[in-house]
């Protein structure tokens, strides 16, 4: 086998001497260097924002989407949305592992959830076979390569595969909030029907404890049920992030005009940034999760307004979040049951 570079720099083609993640076409070829893993993919979770635009784009044509993700990889060798930056991850199972990585606790067979972006992960479509838009999920026939720094969970036995991926699809975000949130703080969480914003409302009211106050809000009627059924937030609202001045009225009233310690952005949709920052104290922090942010108008837009916030981008990765994502399955049945219907 040959010899590869720890973090795939080998696999990138255009422009030379950038990593896989921020280059434009990297080598999808599926003969494994030594310090590779071959995976034969079984579902990609496409990220929120990537699908929204691709199905946007395909006026929600189901062919025309499929043309679409084919057209990326066949163009990038990764699934690397060039509209939205984004990726998301995959489910698959363990063909070859380099051998240069026997040591790890990993043999062909092992079903495994990415944990890494399939914005930086070498991949080959041979065929789609099902796109379902609603949890963002495509069935494929094809393979992928993962590096020796790429990160990986295996598929636990106690849940069903597609339940595990949807989880793990945003673990980050959860994780982040378990470390963001402290005893007493009020905490905003902007999306908070969704996916995402459902984990992270068990962290916020776990973190936060009977002292805080946890404020979630909804775009959707369905959206507000879901945080409803989870009897989680003590304030919940519905309304849009794309209006500013709308959120922050609802919000003071919500918290006496005293705004949040921590907010946090879930949505996949543009233009939220305000609708994040407006709610949340002078030396309070926005984690804007969201992959549709534009930090420059995060940026320019709370200078604009004299807001002394402190923003964190969304790190997908944050130490043990698989671990910490998959126990909020196992400790809180009703978030799990709101899974369960919706993504398996």
């Amino acid at each position: 086998m040959k010899t590869g570079n720890k973090f795939g720099a080998h696999r990138v083609i255009e422009p030379a001497g950038a990593l896989p993640q921020p280059a434009w076409k990297i080598d999808n070829t599926m003969e494994i260097y030594d310090n590779e893993i071959l995976i034969n993919v079984q579902t990609l979770n496409i990220d929120a924002a990537s699908m929204t635009q691709i199905e946007r784009e395909a006026g929600g044509d189901e062919e025309k989407i499929k043309a679409k993700m084919t057209e990326i990889v066949e163009e990038r060798g990764k699934h690397h949305n060039p509209e939205t930056g984004s990726g998301g991850m995959l489910i698959g199972t363990v063909e070859q592992v380099g051998e240069k990585l026997t040591d790890r606790d990993l043999k062909p067979g092992d079903k495994v959830a990415t944990l890494s972006s399939l914005s930086l992960t070498p991949l080959r479509i041979d065929k789609i076979k099902e796109v379902n838009t609603d949890i963002d999920q495509v069935h494929i026939e094809g393979k992928a390569v993962l590096f020796e720094s790429a990160l990986y969970s295996k598929i636990p036995e106690d849940m069903e595969d597609t339940l595990a991926l949807a989880a793990l699809d945003v673990a980050g975000a959860a994780a982040q909030t378990a470390k963001l949130v402290q005893p007493g703080d009020t905490v905003f969480i902007i999306g908070a029907g969704g996916k995402s914003g459902l984990l992270c409302l068990h962290e916020a009211k776990k973190r936060a404890g009977v002292s805080g106050k946890v404020i979630g809000i909804s775009r959707s009627d369905a959206g507000c049920e879901r945080i409803k059924e989870t009897g989680l937030a003590d304030v919940i609202l519905q309304g849009s992030a794309t209006e500013p001045m709308n959120i922050l009225k609802e919000v003071e009233e919500a918290t006496d005009g005293e705004l949040c310690d921590v907010t946090i952005n879930n949505v996949n949709v543009p233009d939220t940034e305000m609708g994040s920052i407006l709610p949340t104290k002078d030396g309070g922090i926005v984690y804007f999760f969201s992959m549709a942010t534009s930090f420059t108008k995060a940026a320019l837009g709370a200078e604009g307004v004299g807001k002394d916030v402190n923003m964190i981008i969304g790190n997908g990765y944050t130490k043990d979040h698989a671990d910490i994502t998959l126990e909020i399955l196992r400790e809180n049945q009703k978030i799990r049951d709101i899974f369960n219907r919706l993504y398996t």
